[in-house]
């Protein structure tokens, strides 16, 4: 069967261009290998409780609800509110106070060094100024503004001509933040635990702007995978196609088909893939195409993305606890970034200098060895979706989720060398233990439950490269995708007859917000093109 457009991958970027595409009385189909859609916007049931298998919240940016507002989805979202902890000394952050109380949270940490930590947060203070300039106003893309055409004059353009002035700060704290921190403070110690939960060479701007953002989160009642279910509901009440299980293993770009693992072919007269873009290279290079410059364009973009790595991947684990909510929401809000102790990882050297040392035994035992460090000096991502949604819990109990960044190479040098379930168990164990030991004394005895991710697994379900959750990395020489954000309409494009490109390897850095937006770019330039 031939349609108007084929949708290659689930996620969000895909949903979102297939979503417009439908509501534009377009013929689609969504091709998603998984049995699910969502990609990393998940939600699954586990025994009575409710955890997130992707993001932890949700970030508006001016995109998402506005969205949801275009499209006619009514979602219910519930406050996320966000608490930040060094140690025992944690804070609940609010809209109103929120950073001059993390200056103070910061003050007691670093009583010798107030001036320096004065310097940061006022650095903090100046990229949320431009951040409410950027996302100030929802994002005119999802706006219908013939209907309100006063809106272009009053709103729009004072945003714009504050937009313009603010993109050229920006600019100039496009630097590594740990350079800009470095810069800010001669403390590797208030360094790390600023920085150290961003990825690695993170943008100054990017990282400082998530302050702000924290403010920002929001949670859909039922949890994050209501999102992608939401849509994925009103593609089908439109007439798309999701086809669940589909793995696309062939493009053949003169004839406008793809061809799945089954052997089946899908026809199209425009193609948005929204999936790995190592794949499509790879796809692509192999397809016949007549036009040799586009050929050639093709094939520079293949080894480019063949030689890029993805950017970093996260380590979580998932536990159902016998422990009332209250006992957790006596600690933190529902949404809890904590740092167990001040000495962070700028003290630990890298696990593949340790790497190769002796016998595999002998390596193995030196890893786990690092990597019991690492996770000591961590900074963690704690979600407790039952603070947020009571419904997501068994009566008196809570389920945890509790991520820290983790090196996708390390994961896969267990899987390789025949220990990766030791590996997986060791972090669980020692994660389990610092927070037994730190925030939550008494977890252990009342863990019910409990199980692990790592990046290995990020890879196997959703196809990313190198287990990447945002995109590419930022440590690659050259980025592979668009990353000027006033660019961004040309991360859509490729150099592949008919096809499009969206979703977190079309631009970088990446996330749900830009996911939306890069998936409604790509339905709007197929849209234009089959006019």
């Amino acid at each position: 069967m031939e349609y108007d457009a084929v949708v290659v991958g689930g996620g969000m970027a895909g949903l979102t261009a297939a979503a417009y595409l439908c509501r534009a009385g377009k013929t689609v189909a969504v091709l998603e290998k998984r049995g699910k859609t969502g990609g990393l916007v998940d939600s699954f049931e586990r025994n009575g409780f409710t955890f997130d298998g992707g993001i932890r919240a949700i970030e508006n940016s001016g995109i998402v609800f506005p969205m949801l507002r275009q499209l006619g989805i009514e979602l219910e979202f519930l406050q996320s509110p966000v608490s930040i902890g060094f140690g025992d000394d944690v804070l609940k952050l609010s809209p109103e106070t929120g950073l001059d109380e993390y200056r103070a949270l910061l003050r007691r940490r670093f009583p010798e060094i107030v001036a320096e930590v004065d310097a940061i947060v006022d650095e903090v203070a100046k990229v949320m100024e431009y951040m409410a300039v950027i996302y100030g106003i929802d994002n005119p893309l999802f706006l219908d503004l013939e209907d309100d055409p006063g809106y272009v004059i009053k709103v729009i353009l004072p945003w714009m001509l504050k937009y313009m002035t603010t993109m050229p700060k920006v600019a100039r704290l496009r630097m590594p933040v740990d350079e800009r921190l470095a810069a800010l403070t001669g403390s590797r110690e208030l360094a790390d635990m600023i920085g150290q939960h961003f990825f690695k060479k993170t943008p100054a701007y990017f990282a400082l702007s998530y302050f702000s953002l924290y403010l920002d989160y929001r949670y859909p009642r039922g949890g994050t995978g209501r999102l992608p279910e939401a849509i994925e509901s009103y593609i089908r009440g439109r007439g798309g196609s999701i086809l669940t299980g589909v793995e696309v293993a062939g493009l053949d770009a003169d004839r406008r088909v793809v061809t799945d693992a089954e052997g089946r072919e899908h026809g199209y007269r425009r193609l948005v893939w929204a999936a790995d873009s190592r794949l499509l290279y790879r796809l692509a290079e192999a397809s016949p195409v007549d036009d040799r410059k586009a050929a050639r364009r093709i094939a520079a973009k293949a080894a480019e993305a063949a030689a890029s790595r993805g950017g970093d991947s996260i380590f979580t684990l998932y536990a159902a606890v016998d422990l009332p909510p209250v006992f957790f929401s006596s600690v933190s809000s529902a949404h809890f970034f904590y740092t167990p102790r001040r000495e962070g990882l700028s003290s630990l050297g890298r696990w593949d200098v340790v790497a190769g040392r002796g016998d595999e035994q002998a390596e193995k035992e030196a890893l786990l060895a690092w990597l019991g460090d690492y996770l000591e000096r961590t900074t963690y991502e704690i979600s407790i979706p039952a603070l947020r949604d009571p419904a997501l819990a068994p009566a008196g109990k809570t389920g945890l989720i509790v991520s820290t960044l983790m090196d996708y190479d390390l994961a896969e040098r267990a899987e390789e060398r025949g220990w990766y379930d030791e590996y997986k168990e060791s972090c669980s164990a020692r994660i389990v233990d610092i927070l037994d030991r730190g925030a939550y004394p008494g977890l252990r005895a009342a863990m019910i439950e409990r199980t692990a991710s790592t990046p290995v697994t990020i890879r196997r379900e959703t196809g990313n490269a190198d287990g990447a959750i945002t995109g590419w990395a930022f440590t690659n020489p050259t980025m592979p995708a668009e990353n000027d954000l006033p660019k961004v309409s040309r991360s859509i494009r490729t150099p592949i007859p008919g096809v499009y490109q969206a979703g977190q390897w079309a631009f970088s850095p990446s996330g749900l917000p830009i996911s939306i937006l890069t998936g409604k770019l790509a339905a709007d330039a197929v849209v234009k093109d089959l006019r």
